[in-house]
């Protein structure tokens, strides 16, 4: 059996987060099922873990070339978890794949969430007296769950994430071997090679994509969400809206513009709404600067700010609701909403902030998976600060976030750079970079250019005439520069 993921990326901890990846240099099957039972527990809804034996790890690093595990070994070890399995309560089957690594076979184990937990595990699988305990991940490291964690624990077992369940009116002839193929072959799994060769059921299985036991099997709803040539039909509304407001949606709310509705799986969602954005929304400027080889580039909107926020609200997004992704396209900004709202474990402190909105609980655990092997979402906890960081490299205003205390919906606003506006610059709400950097470029420019009009300067910086004047004013006020001499004139650099 092989696992949906390249194992390279598993062993550089590329697209799974590093503390949902365990390193073991030998066959130690006490640690590892303790291991087993914290991942199949998932305490944080982050989508299980991955164990490889017969790597040696020096500060969380795979130590290459891997050191491997004979190959007259790994029958016995394999036999012997058909019986440790049986230990775990209730019961839980791994998956396991031997895959050969700097020419040495190592043993990987995949440990989805499992859907019956919580689980428990002899806490020595070994020894003749069988003590069960709970295991939860903490951070890096197996713990065994006590008190509160317990509880926490023993609280979330009907809560299974809505995409990892099963759903019984999902048939197989809905899923699409082409795009699981395509799937499987850009995430580098061999289990493309298993696709038109073995039964579907049988991938989908091998691919953790059913539920329930043998005699009814359901396919789990991720599985449409990725697979499905049309998803909606189990999701109503599962799309994203675009409509465009050209004088603002308060100044006119008449004078709008809708773009075709996309719809299909979820990378294809996030895929054409980029695609549609990146050709119709993005603008470039480039600015030359006296004195500096290399002109200044900046856009509109940064293309990882749209991607993140795009991704996040397709990534989160609660599927049972009958509501669209809405993208609305203003002059000065683009707001992206999206239902339901963040947890209630995140605060509404960090909520106003916009730095990092870390959850405890995620909606999609296993679309988040996905997402991340196909390289479309970072780790947990990455997206606001991309997006953030973006922007002020931009020179653009930061990006702000809203809910309601119900959590009904998600709203960001990622503002337009001022330097694509046509109305003056409110200084005053822009970040300090951002203000530093435009008055650096309108001041070297008039260093440069003294007795040039405020219309030719204007043209040099790229931005409107009345733009200008608002910093030259602020230049003005910080005792920079002043004016002197009628008409034309000239400017006099003071610093």
């Amino acid at each position: 059996m092989a696992i949906p993921i390249n194992i390279e990326d598993l062993l550089n901890k590329r697209k799974i987060e590093s503390d949902r990846i365990e390193f073991k240099e030998g066959w130690n099957p006490v640690k590892i099922y303790r291991s087993i039972c914290a991942f199949a527990n998932d305490i944080d809804n982050l989508g299980g873990g991955y164990i490889l034996v017969g790597v040696k790890e020096k500060n969380g690093i795979a130590e290459r070339p891997v050191k491997g595990i004979p190959i007259e070994q790994l029958d016995d070890i394999q036999q012997q978890m058909v019986r440790y399995n049986n230990m775990i309560e209730p019961y839980y089957q791994p998956r396991i794949a031997v895959e050969e690594v700097d020419g040495q076979q190592i043993l990987a184990i995949w440990v989805p969430s499992g859907i019956e937990r919580p689980y428990t595990v002899p806490s020595d699988v070994t020894s003749k007296h069988k003590n069960k305990l709970f295991y939860i991940r903490f951070g890096s490291n197996t713990i065994e769950a006590k008190g509160e964690q317990l509880d926490q624990l023993r609280e979330m077992s009907a809560k299974v994430p809505f995409d990892d369940r099963g759903n019984d009116e999902i048939r197989y002839d809905d899923i699409s071997l082409v795009q699981v193929r395509d799937y499987l072959v850009k995430v580098g799994s061999k289990l493309s090679n298993d696709v038109g060769r073995t039964p579907i059921e049988e991938l989908l299985s091998n691919m953790n994509l059913l539920s329930g036991p043998t005699e009814q099997r359901r396919i789990k709803n991720v599985a449409a969400m990725m697979f499905c040539e049309q998803p909606d039909k189990f999701f109503p509304y599962s799309q994203v809206e675009i409509v465009f407001f050209p004088e603002g949606r308060e100044r006119n709310p008449d004078n709008m513009t809708e773009a075709p509705v996309i719809r299909g799986t979820v990378p294809h969602m996030i895929s054409s709404t980029l695609d549609y954005l990146k050709t119709n929304v993005i603008k470039e400027r480039i600015v030359k600067v006296p004195n500096k080889q290399e002109p200044l580039k900046y856009f509109n909107y940064p293309y990882a700010a749209l991607e993140e926020s795009v991704t996040n609200a397709l990534y989160h997004r609660d599927y049972r609701l009958y509501e669209p992704v809405e993208i609305t396209i203003e002059p000065h900004r683009i707001s992206i909403l999206s239902y339901a709202g963040p947890d209630r474990s995140i605060s509404a402190e960090a909520i106003k902030l916009a730095k990092s909105l870390r959850s405890r609980r995620y909606k999609n655990r296993r679309l988040g998976d996905f997402l991340k092997e196909l390289g479309l979402t970072e780790g947990r906890a990455t997206g606001i600060p991309t997006i953030q960081a973006s922007l002020e490299a931009n020179g653009s205003p930061l990006a702000t976030i809203e809910t309601d205390d119900e959590r009904t919906f998600f709203l960001i606003d990622i503002p337009c750079h001022p330097h694509f506006l046509n109305e003056p610059m409110l200084f005053k709400d822009l970040p300090h970079g951002a203000l530093k950097g435009l008055l650096a470029d309108a001041y070297n420019v008039i260093k440069a250019h003294p007795y040039e009009t405020r219309k030719q300067l204007a043209d040099r910086i790229d931005i409107t005439e009345r733009n200008l004047r608002h910093l030259i004013d602020d230049l003005k006020e910080r005792g920079y520069l002043k004016r002197k001499g009628r008409g034309n004139g000239y400017w006099i650099i003071l610093k």
